[in-house]
């Protein structure tokens, strides 16, 4: 496995392992509901100008995974979608580009 690919693996995995942590903190604190963690994100502008910007990368990035599989026909690289909507964009990003650095085969 190249450097490259190692760095965007260790990438996807702090970007799925970090924001995670403060998610289930936050739910621990707060309990288990969606709606009021979707209300905390929008508690000020600042925090609804963040959402804003990470929803329109994470759509913006699932137009480009999508365009790409239909060309490249590498039907792994659609995990990176419900990983970035799940998780965030600091996980699917550097797993769709993780999995797109593949060797061809």
């Amino acid at each position: 496995m190249s450097p490259l690919r190692m760095i965007f693996l260790a990438l996807a995995i702090w970007g799925a392992i970090h924001p995670m942590y403060y998610f289930i903190s936050w739910f621990n604190a707060n309990g288990y509901d969606l709606m009021a963690m979707v209300d905390a994100w929008h508690v000020n502008a600042a925090a609804s100008g963040l959402v804003w910007d990470l929803t329109i990368a994470a759509v913006t990035l699932t137009v480009w995974i999508i365009a790409e599989v239909a060309v490249r026909r590498n039907w792994l690289g659609l995990i990176a979608i419900p990983a970035t909507f799940c998780i965030g964009v600091s996980c699917g990003l550097p797993l769709y580009l993780f999995l797109r650095s593949a060797p061809v085969r």
